[in-house]
């Protein structure tokens, strides 16, 4: 045998490894998972508000109350290693709360506290919610900007 046949035969049998390996997707499933975690996720912050609600606190303060419990439920799920399992069934439905972003901010505090208070924990902490954060704090500027100049043009009133 050749060697350029020999080589043809090694991408072959490449590729195939490759197809039997890749995982395969069935888009409407991932889709429904991702709509029952979600759902179930605002159903849990639906209650809260509406109990903190019944308790006579006012929106603004149920809804931040609602919000701390929420993160303070992902980030014990997370340090449980749970939500990594949420996450990999419901998928988006999962990250896109804010408890995927406690998620995001506690799972590298975890993942990296063996390696100390400043170099693990402070180095590490933010490596995924980071960039959402500076993106995130960015376009909000960039947006403001933009509705500053219209308005100083009479566009916006």
């Amino acid at each position: 045998m050749s060697e350029s046949e020999n080589k043809k035969q090694q991408e072959k049998a490449y590729e195939e490894y490759v197809k039997e390996m890749t995982p395969t997707h069935n888009l409407w499933l991932q889709m429904l998972k991702a709509f029952i975690t979600g759902g179930i996720i605002c159903c849990v912050g639906q209650f809260i508000l509406n109990y903190a609600g019944s308790l006579g606190l006012d929106k603004q303060t149920a809804g931040s109350w609602c919000s701390l419990i929420l993160v303070l439920c992902s980030v014990t799920l997370t340090g449980f290693h749970l939500y990594a399992k949420i996450v990999k069934w419901g998928g988006a439905g999962a990250l896109v709360p804010i408890t995927g972003f406690a998620n995001s901010v506690a799972a590298p505090a975890i993942e990296y506290k063996a390696e100390g208070q400043v170099f693990g924990i402070g180095c590490k902490i933010f490596t995924i919610a980071g960039p959402v954060i500076l993106y995130g704090i960015f376009s909000s500027w960039l947006l403001g900007l933009g509705y500053w100049i219209c308005m100083l043009l009479g566009w916006v009133k």
